[in-house]
Formats: structure tokens, C-alpha cells, sequence
């Protein structure tokens, strides 16, 4: 992997500073995403309690910020898994009643993880947006620098939204079965360290997709401030696993949402080639015709 000096979209993660000062701005438009996850013990079949982060934003978040809720929002609502992506026209059209639209630049933002964030990045992506950029640090990072808040929800007008689909970022598990013995494809799981290696039964049968290489989503952060580590210690880190450019990059995890992370990073650092397994091993580990490797 070359050795990057900066990230190869720098317009697309913006400082705390940079969004203080842009908040009047009427091209603006900036969303707290937040969600929580409550693990469960004895459930494989529902490894989380999804909470919607709503109440706590309307307790405080960055002034003039509106909130999306990543379930009831933008997640099909008759699948079996939490955040499973709905169709691209459905997805745009939600994004298009959220006030997202061609004359704004959205900034997306959350409580608790760079990684909620990144999955909307991605989700608007795939509906062709492209003007939209990520908090670095989130909010902890705006808290910690004392920046304003304010409790006053928000909530935006309607905007004109240019689709223009790809088709290519997220997959589902026929893709990801497919991919299993391809030379050319990498699957990359974002998981903790116990999941991929079994020891976990967090997602009901333990292991994980076999051929697959494990970073853990979390190494990627900075543990003080939550902000994207420095480039130079990310590319390490990729390099430590042989990761390189010229595979096609297959992220995964238990629900599409920390392998977003994963799959941000690797765009920030020029790969080209890179999917998200929607549904991960929430739906793979379920399904015992489908293969499992542990160890």
C-alpha cells in the first residue's frame, strides 16, 4: 500500500472547527445519526435491541442538527435483521423527505461511534449523492471541545434529490458465497477478535465467513476522542494483514454497520474496489446450509 500522507477524500471528513464555523451557512445541512445497541445473551436469533437515538438528542446536539433514525428511517422494516438496506428508489426517496438533497452539503455526525455515521455515508453513496461528508470524533469530539449545543429539534424541508444508483456497494450472501474462494476478493471482517475467532456466539453459530481476515472496526479509533487514528498508523495496520488495492475488498460484521467504517477507510486511502455484506453475520451465522469457519 503506498504510504499516504493524507486521506484521498479530505472533503469528505471535516473537523469539529471547520463545522463550528459553517453552521450558518445555507447550503449546511447536518444530521445526528445516532443509534444503540444493547447486546443480548441468550437470544442468537436477536443479538441486539436496537434504541433509537432521538431522546438524547433532543437532550442536546450541534445546533441546527436534525436527527435521522437509521431503523425507522432507512431500514426495511419487513426484514428479519435490524438494518437491512431497502430498495435504492425507496432509499432515496426516504433520504429526499429527510431534506437531503443536490444544493446541500450534509454532514452526518452520532453519539457514540464514527461507525453510524459511515453506514449512512455509504447508504447515500449508493443513491449517487456524494456531497456529504463525517464528523471526525462525532460528537464526543464536539463535546470535548466545548462546543455549542442546543435542544431545539430540527427538522427540514423536503429536497430535490438526484438519483443516480449503484448497484455495486452492497451485496447479500449469494455475492459473499461466491467470493469465498476468488483470489481476487478479500473478505474483511470488522468484528471483535472473540467473534471471529468463535468464541463468541454472540450472532448464534460462532466463527466466522471462512477465508475471511479480521481487523476489529474499533482499532481504527483514536480511544481518547473517538476521531479517525493518523493515516500513516491506519495504512500500518492494513499492511500488518497484507491488505492491498489491487483485491476487491469485501467488508463485513454482524449488521452492515461497523464493516462501513471499515469500508470508509479503505476509500479515504484510494482503494477503489470495495462492498458491504448488508445483513453480515446476523444472517449468515442463522443459516446452517451456509458455511462457517472457527479457530
Amino acid at each position: 500500500m503506498k504510504k499516504n500522507t493524507q486521506w484521498m477524500y479530505p472533503e469528505a471528513i471535516v473537523e469539529c472547527d471547520w463545522l463550528k464555523n459553517k453552521l450558518d451557512e445555507q447550503n449546511i445541512r447536518v444530521f445526528d445519526c445516532t443509534t444503540y445497541l444493547h447486546y443480548t445473551d441468550d437470544n442468537p436469533t436477536k443479538p441486539y435491541d436496537v434504541e433509537s437515538g432521538l431522546k438524547n438528542y433532543q437532550l442536546g446536539h450541534i445546533p441546527s442538527s436534525a436527527f435521522i433514525d437509521l431503523q425507522s428511517d432507512l431500514s426495511d422494516k419487513s426484514s428479519p435483521y435490524s438494518f437491512t438496506l431497502p430498495s435504492l428508489k425507496t432509499l432515496s426517496n426516504r433520504f429526499q423527505r429527510l431534506g437531503i438533497g443536490e444544493q446541500y452539503h450534509v454532514i452526518l455526525y452520532s453519539k457514540n461511534g464514527m461507525q453510524w455515521s459511515s453506514r449512512i455515508w455509504w447508504m447515500l453513496r449508493a443513491v449517487g449523492f456524494d456531497q456529504v461528508s463525517i464528523l471526525n470524533g462525532g460528537f464526543t469530539e464536539w463535546m470535548r471541545l466545548e462546543l455549542p449545543i442546543e435542544k431545539e429539534e430540527n427538522v427540514f424541508d423536503t429536497s430535490k434529490f438526484l438519483f443516480k444508483p449503484r448497484l455495486d456497494i452492497f451485496v447479500e450472501k449469494d455475492a459473499v458465497l461466491e467470493a469465498i474462494n476468488k483470489k481476487s476478493t478479500l473478505l474483511l471482517n470488522s468484528l471483535t477478535e472473540d467473534i471471529h475467532l468463535g468464541n463468541n456466539p454472540r450472532y448464534g453459530r460462532r466463527g466466522r465467513i471462512p477465508n475471511s481476515i479480521n481487523i476489529p472496526f474499533i482499532q481504527l479509533l483514536n480511544k481518547k476522542n473517538g476521531k479517525l487514528k493518523p493515516i500513516r498508523e491506519v495504512i500500518e495496520i492494513f499492511n500488518k494483514k497484507n491488505i492491498t488495492s489491487d483485491s476487491l475488498i469485501l467488508n463485513y460484521c454482524g449488521g452492515g454497520i461497523a464493516a462501513s467504517l471499515e469500508a470508509f477507510v479503505l476509500f479515504q486511502l484510494g482503494f477503489q474496489n470495495i462492498q458491504i455484506y448488508d445483513n453480515s453475520m446476523s444472517e449468515w451465522a442463522m443459516d446452517k446450509e451456509l458455511p462457517i469457519e472457527i479457530g
